[in-house]
C-alpha cells in the first residue's frame, strides 16, 4: 500500500518569518486521518526567513530530527550545546525528560529543512543533542542511514524503533529498500521526481507506505530522498 500525499494537499501555515507545510496534523492544522504514521508523528517542511527563527521553547519525550535542505540552522539548548547545521547535514535531539532549545536561521538567505518528530520507545531519560555532516556524494545511488535507534555505524543515535535514511539518485537510476513485515515507511523527495513501485512522487510529495516487502525507487529526474522506517 502506497498512499501518495501531494504537496498541495499538505497542511499550510504562513507566519511571515516561517512558511510551513505539515504532512501530519500540527499546530492549527488538524486532519484526523493524518495523525502520524507508525512511530512518526510530525514531518514539517519549513522555510525560515533570513535572520529569524524559533525562540527558546520546551520539548519532552520526543526524538526530533532536522534535515537541512538549503541554508543552515543554528541550535542552542539548555544543556549548553550550540551548533550550526548546514545543507545536507542532520541534527538530532532526544528531548527525554525535558529540554529547552532555540533554532535560528542566522544566514542572509532563507533556510529550508525537514523536521521530523518520532515517538521514543520509552519516556524520560537524560536529554541529548548531536549533529553530523552527511555528504550527498556518499549516498549517491543508495540509501545511507542518517539517524538510527539500532546502533547503525555512522548514524546519529535516536531512542526509538526507527531509522531515518537519505539517498540521491540521478535521472534513470534505481535503488531498492527492503521494508520488514509490519513496518511503516514514509518517503519524501526533497527535490526531483521518482516512481516508487510504480507510484509517481513529485518534489515534496509524501508517500505513506506499508505492506510492501521491497521498495523499488526509480528517479525520473535527479532526486534527493528522505525516508523514515519505523514500527
Amino acid at each position: 500500500m502506497i498512499d501518495r500525499r501531494p504537496f498541495e494537499d499538505l497542511g499550510h501555515a504562513d507566519h511571515g518569518w516561517l512558511n510551513a507545510r505539515h504532512h501530519f496534523s500540527f499546530g492549527g492544522w488538524h486532519e484526523p486521518t493524518r495523525m502520524g504514521w507508525g512511530a512518526l508523528r510530525v514531518w514539517n517542511d519549513d522555510e525560515i526567513a533570513p535572520r529569524s527563527g524559533f525562540p527558546p521553547h520546551p520539548h519532552s519525550d520526543m526524538e526530533i530530527i532536522t534535515y537541512v535542505r538549503t541554508g543552515a540552522i543554528t541550535h542552542q539548548d539548555s544543556l549548553g550545546n550550540t551548533g550550526r547545521t548546514g545543507a545536507g547535514d542532520v541534527q538530532v535531539m532526544s528531548a527525554g525528560s525535558g529540554i529547552r532549545h532555540a533554532e535560528y536561521n542566522r544566514e542572509d538567505e532563507a533556510t529550508t529543512l525537514f523536521q521530523l518528530w518520532i515517538q521514543p520507545t520509552q519516556r524520560g531519560g537524560a536529554p541529548a543533542w548531536g549533529a553530523k555532516p552527511f555528504p550527498k556524494g556518499d549516498r549517491s545511488g543508495r540509501f545511507v542511514t542518517l539517524a538510527s535507534g539500532f546502533g547503525d555505524e555512522g548514524a546519529l543515535p535516536i531512542r526509538t524503533d526507527a531509522r531515518v535514511l537519505g539517498a540521491t539518485l540521478k535521472a534513470g537510476e534505481t535503488t531498492t529498500y527492503a521494508l520488514g513485515a509490519g513496518r511503516h515507511a514514509y518517503l519524501v523527495a526533497a527535490t526531483g521526481q521518482v516512481e516508487v513501485n510504480g507510484v509517481t512522487l513529485h518534489a515534496r510529495d509524501g508517500a505513506a507506505i506499508k505492506d510492501e516487502a521491497e521498495l523499488t525507487i526509480r528517479a525520473v529526474a535527479d532526486a534527493e530522498l528522505v525516508l523514515v522506517d519505523s514500527a
